[in-house]
This record gives structure tokens, sequence and C-alpha cells, in this order.
């Protein structure tokens, strides 16, 4: 059994029919990516299996258990935490409460101690700023308080909203590195990525979404190798 499976999910925003019967899935340590153009449903995806978005009709289970039962925090709690496009950040708190809110359904004190300095060793920009004001931070900086405020919350499954987005090239590798060190320590991720170049990279697998559906689906390798995909997305002629 798949640790997720989506089974044709619709999804509306109004009168906007933004998902059209999408069936996915996810297994237990894989990096899966979602690629596509602006407005294809790539975040509206994630945001409907995080409980932000409620399906009209369609399925979406975790470890068997059906998400669409749950509220948003409900949904982290049971490990599926998201790290939104735009970063989200509380940009009035400092670092380390706004790491302290990633970990608000945890009451354990000494693991949250735990995480925290996980994420300090993730990320030692963040230590070094870690009473700065977030709103302060570079938006590279902001990025890994993003995911660190995620990795707080101890999610099976990481849902990455555009984590490339906005930032200069050093910093992409950077945030690549570490999801590669993330999946390497066993996080599951389901990585939604304009920059399918550097997706198909570090994923095993791809689904490529087009106005709401679900155009190809196939092994990371084979999708840079196709052509339409090539062209498309990657820039190549």
């Amino acid at each position: 059994m798949a640790m997720l499976e989506v089974s044709g999910v619709h999804a509306y925003y109004g009168h906007i029919h933004a998902l059209k019967d999408l069936s996915l899935t996810v297994d237990k340590g894989e990096i899966v990516t979602l690629i596509g153009a602006n407005g294809a449903g790539k975040s509206t995806t994630l945001n409907t299996m995080s409980g932000l978005l409620r399906p009209r009709h369609g399925s979406i289970r975790f470890e068997g258990d059906e998400l669409t039962r749950y509220r948003p925090h409900q949904i982290v709690s049971k490990g599926v935490v998201q790290v939104p496009e735009g970063r989200r950040i509380f940009g009035r708190l400092t670092v380390t409460e706004n790491l302290e809110m990633g970990a608000f359904s945890c009451r354990d004190e000494s693991l949250n101690r735990k995480n925290i300095n996980y994420v300090f060793g993730l990320f030692s920009r963040l230590e070094e700023r870690k009473g700065q004001l977030a709103g302060t931070l570079s938006g590279g900086e902001q990025q890994m308080l993003a995911m660190g405020r995620a990795l707080m919350a101890n999610p099976r499954l990481l849902l990455l909203d555009e984590p490339s987005m906005g930032l200069a090239p050093v910093l992409v590798d950077s945030i690549f590195d570490t999801i590669k060190k993330l999946h390497g320590s066993g996080t599951t991720i389901l990585l939604v990525e304009q920059n399918a170049r550097i997706a198909l990279q570090v994923a095993g697998r791809g689904y490529v979404l087009q106005t709401g559906v679900v155009l190809l689906s196939d092994s990371a390798q084979n999708l840079r190798r196709n052509e339409m995909v090539r062209k498309a997305y990657m820039g190549e002629t």
C-alpha cells in the first residue's frame, strides 16, 4: 500500500474547476515531484492534501487513513506537513519563536529541544540568527526557516511547495542539498517545483500537471528524457 494515495480528486475555487480527477501515489521513502506551468494545479494539490482546500469528490489516504475527514491541524498531527509557497513565516517573531510555532501540536519538550537542535544542525545560519526577527532575514534564510518550522512538527510526509522560488542559484543548490539530506534521513517528500530540471534530478518519480489534470507520470529519469518535458518545462529546443 502506498503511503499517500490520491484517487479521483476534484477541487474547486468557487466555480473554477482547479483539479480534475487527479490521482497520484507516493510510497514511503520516495521523493516524488509535481511539475507544470503556473496555474497547473500544483499548489492546489498540496493545499488539498493539507486540508486547506476541501475536495468536492475523491479520496486522499495517508497510510490508509482518509485525510478529507480531518481539519488541517489534525492532518499535521498525523505527520503530513506542508512548507507553503512564499514561506509564510511570522515576520514579527524571532527565528526561535517561528520554530516553536511549528511544534504547536507536540507537548514533549525534550523532543522539541531535540528537533530545534536538529534544525540548527541543518541550517547553521538559523542558529546564528535565532534571536533575530524573521522578517529581517534574507529570502534564502526565510526559506530555511519555513522548512525548519515544518520539521519541528515531526513530518513523515513533507510537502514542499516551490522551495527554490526567488532564490539565487547558489541558495537553490543549498536548499536542494538539504532536501537530499532529509530524504537520506528517511523523510518521504512530495515536491512541487517550477524548476523542472533540478526537481527531476532529486526525485525518483514525477507527475506533470496541466490545468488540473495529470498529463504524464513516469520515473524522473524518463521524464528528463521526454521531448515534451524538455521543451515545455526545461527550456530546451
